[in-house]
């Protein structure tokens, strides 16, 4: 124990602690100095300025294979549409085709009978209302209509 306490107050000993104050001091203070500066290296802004051009480059292409992918889509929906109204139009001429379905369609559209029926036609007074109040624009002069037309379209602007 001795030999401890007169190492700890011998000259060489106190250098020696001196000198590892002073570089723990300097060390720190270089830390301190690093981290203080700013962490963007000169590899890190070129790799930042790749990604910002390849962002750049890559964004009108991208953009036009995604509204192009768009339009595919909405072409095959029409597509799609299309044949459905085909298959409809084709199952409508094969009913044409049966007799019965045009006996049928005789009767109830051209109201014609066969020979020996008696045809009924039932109207609905409401009915004839509607139409005595759209026959009233056509039985007024053409210039009134007209000028009805500009009012509307003048109300509707304000």
């Amino acid at each position: 124990m001795a030999v401890k306490d007169r190492d700890r107050f011998s000259t060489a000993t106190r250098i020696r602690l001196l000198g590892e104050q002073t570089a723990a001091r300097v060390y720190r203070s270089q830390t301190k100095r690093q981290a203080r500066r700013s962490r963007l290296t000169g590899r890190a802004a070129l790799l930042a300025l790749v990604v910002c051009s390849l962002v750049v480059a890559l964004a009108y292409p991208i953009r036009q294979y995604v509204s192009q992918r768009a339009e595919i889509a909405d072409m095959q929906r029409q597509q799609e549409e299309a044949a459905r109204r085909v298959e409809q139009l084709r199952d409508l001429k094969a009913r044409w085709q049966d007799d019965a379905y045009a006996e049928q369609q005789i009767r109830q559209r051209l109201h014609y009978v066969m020979p020996g029926e008696t045809g009924y036609i039932v109207v609905d007074p409401d009915a004839g209302k509607a139409s005595r109040t759209d026959r009233s624009a056509a039985d007024r002069p053409w210039y009134a209509n007209i000028w009805d037309g500009v009012d509307k379209a003048d109300a509707a602007a304000e």
